[in-house]
This record gives structure tokens, sequence and C-alpha cells, in this order.
């Protein structure tokens, strides 16, 4: 299990190594907060998508995501252990939306549908 790392020194916020790609003022203990809020226990494998997720929005900070392009990339990073159908096994409430709260990013346009709940 990941153990908070996150400090501040005087007024600067020192971020996690392990997590290079993360939004400014994301720390682990978010995840683990938003993780309590829904029923979920975060092992090593939550933080593999976590960490994918954080890096794929920081390689594509120039462009806006597209649930698609982001779905298709989850898929191919997951894929050995069995692509998007495994990761709704870790994350029950769509590996997009659950997946994006979890790390501190926005889901992209269609991930979540407000009268239905989390589509991807």
């Amino acid at each position: 299990m990941v153990q908070t790392t996150d400090v501040m020194r005087g007024q600067e916020f020192v971020p996690d190594p392990r997590f290079r790609h993360a939004p400014p003022e994301w720390t682990p203990q978010v995840a683990l907060d938003i993780a309590r809020q829904e029923h979920l226990a975060l092992n090593d494998d939550h933080w593999e998508v976590v960490r994918s997720l954080q890096e794929f929005f920081a390689r594509h900070e120039d462009a806006p995501v597209t649930l698609r392009e982001l779905s298709d990339a989850l898929d191919e990073k997951f894929h050995h252990k069995g692509g998007v159908k495994y990761l709704y096994t870790l994350l029950p409430g769509g590996p997009i939306a659950q997946g994006c709260r979890l790390a501190g990013l926005k889901p992209p346009g269609g991930a979540v549908d407000t009268s239905f709940g989390s589509v991807a």
C-alpha cells in the first residue's frame, strides 16, 4: 500500500516522487480519502492505474483528451492483465470516471452521464 509522503516545507509543496505526473496539490491521501468514500480498498494495482492516468493526461496536456483515446490507451496498457474488463474489476465505478477521480483529474466528456452515472 502507498504511504503518503507529500509534505509542505514552508510554503513549498513537495510532491510524492512515485507520482511524477500528478496534478499540482494532489496527494495519495486525496485518493485514499476518495476511495474510502467510494468503498474501495486501494492496492498496488489501483495505484498503477492512477499513475497511468496521470501520466497520460500529462503527456496530452496540449490537446483535449477524448474518452475513446483514453479508453483505448488504458486497454492497451493493461492488455496483459485483461484490458478494460480487468480495469472494471478494480474500479467498478468506471475505470475512467472513478480512476480520474482518484487521480485528481477531470474525466473526458462522456465518461459520466449525470442521469445514469459512470459509463466509462
